[in-house]
């Protein structure tokens, strides 16, 4: 069993991008039984500011309703999660101490690194197609970048 958070990026690619979908699916079977697929409520409203600003009608937002009701959505809204988007800002501004970053300060969207909080808390497996989180593998989550085609 592998528990996986989808980013918003891939979150669009399931919505719209039925190449990639397909790859996503061979490669890492997100949505197979035994795994569980999550989100982070950041993702949720993500998706909903896209909605409002594209004008997605009806039938794109059912589908993306059917998309979130196969996923498990998780909140922000524990000590763990916002103990850990802590210790992500600092290393990403190499000020963690005891954690280098070893690079130049990484400069992360305030969504992105609840995602990543989130996806650390819950041991998930990040998927994304964002090479912002890169300098988090492995520090702080198991990350997978997904290359578009």
């Amino acid at each position: 069993m592998i528990i996986y958070i989808l980013d918003t990026s891939v979150v669009l690619i399931y919505l719209r991008d039925k190449k990639t979908k397909i790859k996503i699916d061979e490669k890492y079977d997100p949505f197979n039984t035994v795994n569980i697929p999550i989100l982070s409520v950041v993702t949720l409203g993500e998706i909903e500011s896209l909605a409002i600003r594209n004008n997605w009608g009806e039938k794109r937002m059912k589908a993306v309703q059917v998309f979130f009701s196969k996923c498990l959505v998780t909140d922000i809204n524990s000590k763990d999660v916002i103990k850990k988007y802590g210790e992500i800002d600092a290393f990403s501004q190499g000020k963690l101490e005891g954690k280098p970053l070893g690079m130049t300060a990484r400069n992360m969207g305030k969504n992105d690194l609840w995602i990543a909080a989130t996806a650390s808390v819950t041991n998930s497996k990040l998927l994304t197609t964002d090479k912002d989180f890169y300098h988090l593998h492995e520090s702080f989550l198991d990350l997978s970048i997904i290359v578009l085609i």
